[in-house]
């Protein structure tokens, strides 16, 4: 995973009264964590991180983990994967004993804001990842409290153009499919639905789009590709790198469309870009940042071996007369393929969510349709 520098940081304030402002929308936060020893991470361990954030809150805020357990539409919290030295060791990621990984949490509504604020001032002492317990050693403020209204407000920059990288793969879905460009289309929709949603402010998603369509240019870029595996199931084609986004003369023809531009570009760090942004894609900072970003991880292998396992199964299905064959293959490829990584089936059907005789039963079909295949 990428390593972005450390932004701009706040001391820890003292576990009394409220951190920020009671009326605080939008906040980001960073920790320092190391292993209890030096251990190894399983090539999904984004998953491990996401159910470890929600217990946390189910535990605590019964009403709050329901209501986000309910939205249908964007949660309103983004989680990153580790950063930091992780060494890929054959079928996992290795962590060192004495270096320190950094995660981000962010909430972006004022009650996932509030919810934060207490939990902070009783946090855990470490995070229960799987035969990797990390202590939690501080936090700090990543991305300032502030409010969407205040978002909007804010000054234009002096800097025209809007400056954006992404540190981890970031797609879009588009019917039906991933894609795997920053086309300001895209990007700005997917900031706006966030907008939208959390702020209170709504803004015409179709007139903005046009907007955004005919005045936002791509002026500059330094982008890769990269498929992983993420989130319960399946494989994502994400891009990372930096993009430089500007808008022409005719654009200051609708003034609140151009302060709503400005606001979304500093809202992508707090939401993320794109999808499954909860299971660490996506994560979004305002700055250029040009260091060399890595070609292969866990999770790429991981990606590979699903798609090349859910062809296989697509075609046997086929021949064989099965209904539903991308999805059922799909899964099949994801079970088998983590089986393959040295997961054991009661985790994978855990993080999946699937009785464990049925994960048992789908990796029997697997290999047998494999020795068909053969």
């Amino acid at each position: 995973m990428a390593i972005s520098p450390h932004p701009t940081r706040t001391k820890k304030v003292p576990s009394s009264g409220l951190i920020w402002p009671a009326d605080t929308e939008l906040v980001g936060l960073v920790f320092e964590l190391t292993p209890r020893a030096a251990s190894y991470l399983y090539a999904q361990y984004a998953i491990g991180l996401h159910a470890w954030f929600l217990y946390q809150i189910q535990e605590t805020d019964p009403e709050l983990s329901q209501l986000l357990h309910d939205s249908q539409s964007e949660k309103a919290f983004t989680i990153s994967g580790l950063e930091g030295e992780l060494l890929p060791a054959g079928k996992e990621f290795q962590l060192l004993g004495d270096r320190i990984y950094r995660w981000y949490v962010t909430g972006l509504s004022q009650r996932v804001v509030q919810w934060l604020n207490q939990w902070l001032q009783n946090l855990p002492q470490e995070i229960d990842l799987r035969n990797a317990p990390l202590l939690i050693r501080s936090w700090e403020i990543a991305f300032s409290p502030t409010t969407y209204q205040q978002l909007l407000t804010a000054e234009t920059p002096l800097s025209k153009n809007i400056k954006l990288s992404f540190v981890t793969p970031t797609s879009f879905r588009s019917k039906g499919h991933h894609f795997p460009l920053p086309v300001p289309e895209n990007v700005f929709h997917s900031y706006l639905r966030r907008w939208n949603n959390f702020s209170g402010m709504n803004f015409d998603q179709a007139e903005f789009m046009t907007w955004i369509d005919e005045n936002v240019i791509i002026s500059r870029h330094k982008l890769e590709s990269q498929k992983v595996a993420a989130g319960k199931k399946g494989m994502v084609t994400g891009f990372t790198g930096a993009v430089e986004f500007a808008i022409g003369r005719s654009a200051g023809l609708r003034p609140d469309f151009v302060q709503l531009f400005y606001a979304l570009g500093q809202l992508a760090p707090y939401c993320g870009t794109g999808h499954k942004t909860t299971f660490g894609l996506g994560q979004t900072r305002s700055q250029w940042l040009t260091e060399s970003l890595p070609e292969v991880s866990i999770q790429s292998v991981l990606a590979a071996r699903i798609d090349e396992l859910t062809d296989k199964f697509i075609a046997h299905r086929k021949r064989t007369g099965g209904s539903r064959a991308g999805e059922i293959a799909e899964t099949w490829a994801t079970i088998l393929a983590r089986r393959e990584l040295g997961e054991s089936l009661l985790d994978i059907a855990a993080d999946l969510e699937m009785p464990y005789e049925t994960v048992k039963t789908y990796v029997k079909l697997a290999r047998r349709a494999l020795k068909v295949e053969d």
